[in-house]
């Protein structure tokens, strides 16, 4: 019988409350609802990982010790599940050797099609490098006309000084009668005198010829003499026109520079035998940053100028600086930038073999004196990273380093040899470099030989079918060579996504996690219609979104709710969008039918007169931009993806920002000003990464309540009956946690060959405390249990205690009153980690001259939060600070004061400001995509809120 719904009974994953709940099988299927309501736990943590685990289990034994044993889901039955595939965002891979085109195994397709048809053409003199028979030489010159003189020449020497005067002899006693000597027909006989100083070059005459019927067989010797003689190459000197040059080698005739058999292999910078040996195929190398070395040229030496050698607890180096500075009579107390560039490079570069007396005095006094050839300031760093075993050394080193090209491979990552191989023209990494529009083209314009399309038809099928699926998914923007560490948690979905239709797999169960995410809304069609591809050849689309269209594309809506954490976990509606459009309990329902939505501002803020100018940016694809921003206000950076929103603002302004507000030692991108940061005391990224690397990390503890709850417990009567301190209540420090498991909560058992164990600690049960600090309580609760409560739990319990509150209450206006106190920093999402630190931010005092940047906060965020994010962020502004905010999200754009649109494409054909003004200005400017879908936006809102 087959299934045609997956039906899952009693799910109670995490929050989910003993939920049943039917799928449409072969449907796209999308599952929405506040953050942090259970969509994920329904969807990745029960349907997937039951899906997962069923599969493990009708592995063999053998294998199955080689995976781990999956839990069982929380669950009593699911029926009619296939095999399931989850796409989410967070296994982005890290690794610098991971890119676009290996993970779409596009560069595999073209590694093939260079070992197959690629034209090895020498470096040096552009000829292509082939290795000929006597025979195809023979041939080749038989197509000269009748009559036509050649003669042929034994290359021996070449460019080489020298008299030479052995070689000539030895090819008069062979019986040779001319040499060609720089290219002078001369006679061996002649006494010949070369200038020993000189380079020459010398050719052996081995025959005269004159091209007609039957001369083969002659020819065929002559070409083979030349070639014993010459080592395997010959010239052929035609008489009236240019010679030609033959190798029997695979190796270019002129240099000898040679290549080996072409496999693929060759082109993988991730193999020995392809990998630039320079960079071992990373393109790129850390090298030391004079910028980094000497961040402050105002400063004079002596002050500190050179930060490695900053006399801070060695004197060692200070004194070698004063010891090179005695010698060259460098003044010490000038600022650097007033230093003669040959003085100053002495101190950087180093003395040569010359040797200067360096002078050491030690703390006891004890001078020591000797002649030493100094290194420089820059070798030295570059030694001691390399050399040092001490992993802090290395740490101390890299402040003053930054990632550069391989000058070796100029950031190519291959070999010399491979990038001699070429398919019209270009060498596999030129290609690559190419974003994947450009490689359309490259391919369809492609011109090949009968005999090379014949080999390449299958090969570039494949590629081609490829790249389209990576336009489909709105990543046309993208190159081939582009790291997978660089790109954001929704392209790496995509590109996923695209490998997995290229697999052309059907009947298989596919989950995917916001696949909307950093696209703009011109692509997002595209997208849309990819999912229903995928769904058409007979796979069944399980989606958690929030996204709009995609929730109106669905064939079966499920809202999770009502609430969120604790108060959600339920089935509130499902059925056809239209039907939860209906159902008035669901909130999803209301804000796609408009009974609910975000509001336009009435007004939006004047500028004030405050500006921040950015001028000259040009870092990636952005075009020599000029841009301002208003202070005081919140500004939406927009534009299609790939556009270089995250240049501009990320790479440049932010690093530019902080290099001067917070004097922080980055590296901007290339840009030329900026003023008007005098304006401004505190620049915060809000990003999405964690708020900690370990599950000691907890919103409770990033967000500094911990602190103040902690010195509530110390306030008990019986802690100070037992004279505890604020310590004593800190998981962290040896007193009051439990030493078991270190406070912890978990003890870890190592596996070995299997991934590691956490099982909760038997001595504290898992509460992180000793027994004795538990037996403090504060209205009857100890510390674990605090730990253990909701934000809004937290809030109702300390509603007594106005600075606990109201830190507590930041947590709960940024949406986040689900999550626990003591919840550990690796379990919370991007999105939740991110309003973490926005609700740090929010309970500090401002003075109003703090430039906040987010980077798509509307990630993971339902519409309902969006509406309390931006409560939040206005509330910033309104406090006199500058929010500033990446995003696509048309909700988030209509309500800002200031919007900067990149455009008009991504990639190469982005790059510029394509609009800016109110979102009103950004709707009528036509090359504005931006514009072209917030209008009809505006439009509808602004008649929603009149009613």
């Amino acid at each position: 019988m087959k299934h045609t719904e997956i039906v899952v009974q009693g799910a109670r994953t995490h929050n989910l409350k003993d939920i049943n709940v039917t799928i449409p099988r072969d449907k796209l299927v999308v599952i929405t609802g506040l953050s942090g309501s259970g969509k994920s736990s329904l969807a990745f943590d029960t349907i997937y990982a039951e899906g997962q685990r069923r599969y493990v289990e009708s592995l063999s034994a053998y294998a199955r010790q080689f995976l781990g044993q999956a839990d069982k889901p929380d669950v009593d039955a699911i029926e009619g599940l296939s095999p399931a595939i989850s796409i989410d965002q967070k296994t982005t891979s890290r690794n610098p050797r991971s890119t676009v085109g290996t993970v779409t195994e596009i560069y595999d397709y073209l590694r093939l099609l260079y070992a197959r048809i690629g034209k090895p053409i020498c470096p040096e003199h552009g000829i292509e490098i082939t290795s000929q028979t006597v025979q195809q030489m023979v041939d080749r010159l038989m197509t000269y006309a009748e009559r036509t003189k050649m003669q042929i020449l034994a290359p021996l020497v070449e460019g080489r000084k020298g008299t030479h005067v052995k070689l000539l002899e030895d090819l008069k006693k062979e019986g040779y009668v001319r040499v060609r000597v720089n290219k002078e027909l001369r006679d061996i006989d002649d006494n010949i005198e070369l200038d020993k100083n000189k380079s020459h070059t010398i050719e052996a005459v081995i025959d005269r010829i004159v091209i007609k019927e039957g001369i083969e067989t002659r020819l065929s010797d002559s070409i083979e003499s030349a070639l014993r003689l010459a080592d395997g190459r010959i010239i052929v000197d035609v008489i009236g026109e240019e010679e030609i040059i033959f190798s029997e080698h695979h190796a270019c005739p002129m240099c000898g520079f040679s290549i080996g058999e072409l496999e693929p292999r060759m082109f993988s910078f991730n193999s020995p035998f392809g990998a630039c040996p320079s960079c071992d195929g990373l393109g790129s190398k850390l090298e030391v940053d004079l910028d980094l070395v000497i961040p402050n040229n105002e400063l004079t030496l002596r002050e500190g100028a050179v930060a490695p050698w900053k006399p801070i607890s060695s004197q060692y180096y200070p004194q070698m600086l004063q010891s090179v500075c005695a010698h060259y009579d460098i003044d010490m107390d000038v600022p650097v930038k007033s230093i003669p560039k040959t003085k100053l490079n002495k101190i950087l570069k180093g003395s040569g073999k010359e040797e200067l007396l360096f002078r050491f005095e030690s703390d006891a006094g004890d001078v020591r004196e000797k002649m030493i050839q100094f290194e420089g300031v820059l070798r030295n760093i570059e030694r001691r990273y390399h050399e040092s075993s001490s992993d802090y050394t290395r740490e101390q080193m890299e402040k003053y380093m930054t990632e550069q090209p391989c000058q070796t491979c100029e950031g190519h990552r291959l070999k010399k040899e491979a990038l001699a191989v070429k398919v019209a023209t270009k060498h596999i990494s030129e290609v690559t470099d190419l974003s994947i529009v450009q490689l359309q083209n490259f391919f369809n314009d492609l011109t090949l030989s009968p005999h090379d399309a014949q080999i390449a038809k299958l090969i570039l099928r494949e590629i081609e079918e490829r790249l389209l699926f990576l336009v489909n998914v709105g990543l046309d923007y993208l190159t081939l060579s582009r790291t997978a560490g660089t790109l954001s948690g929704g392209e790496a979905q995509r590109i996923r996504l695209a490998t997995q239709i290229g697999s052309r797999l059907t009947g298989v169960l596919y989950i995917l996690d916001e696949p909307s995410i950093g696209l703009h809304q011109r692509d997002n069609d595209r997208l849309i219609q990819t999912l229903k591809n995928m769904r058409d050849i007979g796979n069944t689309l399980i989606v958690v979104e929030h996204d709009e269209d995609t929730m109106m594309a669905a064939d079966h809506l499920i809202d999770i709710g009502p609430g969120a954490g604790v108060h959600g976990g339920q089935i509130v509606a499902q059925g056809t969008p239209q039907e939860v459009m209906a159902n008035d309990a669901s909130l999803t329902g209301r804000y796609l039918s408009g009974k609910e939505f975000i509001e336009v501002p009435s007004t939006r803020r004047e500028p004030d007169g405050r500006l921040l100018t950015l001028t000259g940016a040009a870092a990636n694809n952005l075009k020599d931009v000029d841009v301002e921003f208003p202070l005081g206000q919140f500004i939406a950076v927009t534009g299609v993806s790939g556009s270089g929103k995250s240049t501009l603002i990320n790479e440049i302004l932010y690093k530019a920002l902080v290099q001067k507000v917070s004097r922080a030692k980055v590296r901007p991108g290339k840009f030329s000003n900026l003023t008007g940061t005098e304006q401004l005391e505190k620049v915060i990224d809000i990003d999405q990464s964690p708020i900690g690397r370990t599950p000691r990390s907890n919103p409770a503890t990033y967000t500094g309540v911990f602190d103040d709850i902690r010195e509530v417990y110390t306030q008990t009567n019986e802690a100070k009956l037992r004279g505890y301190k604020k310590g004593r209540f800190s998981f962290n420090v040896k007193g009051g946690r439990c030493e078991a498991c270190k406070g912890d909560g978990i003890i870890k058992i190592e596996m070995h060959f299997l991934p590691d164990v956490y099982v909760p600690c038997e001595v504290c049960d898992g509460k992180r405390y000793n027994r004795e600090t538990l037996e403090v309580k504060y209205k009857g609760k100890n510390i674990a249990d605090v730990l253990n409560m909701t934000v809004e739990e937290g809030l109702k319990f300390f509603e007594n205690h106005p600075k606990i509150s109201r830190k507590i209450q930041t947590i709960v206006d940024v949406g986040l009153g689900y999550i626990k106190l003591g919840q550990p920093a690796t379990t919370l999402s991007g999105g939740e980690a991110q309003r973490v630190k926005l609700a740090s931010e929010l309970h500090r005092r401002s003075n109003g001259k703090s430039f906040y940047i987010l980077d798509e906060p509307t990630t993971g965020l339902h519409a309902h939060d969006i509406a309390r994010l931006l409560e939040v962020l206005h509330r910033l502004v309104d406090g006199g600070n500058t929010v500033l905010v990446i995003e696509h999200n048309l909700d988030v754009i209509k309500t800002a004061d200031h919007v900067i649109d990149l455009g008009p494409e991504g990639g190469a054909r982005g790059g510029t400001i394509v609009a800016v003004g109110t979102p009103e200005q950004i709707c009528e400017v036509d090359a504005s995509s931006t514009g072209k879908y917030l209008a009809p936006v505006l439009a509808r809102d602004k008649e929603r809120t009149k009613k």
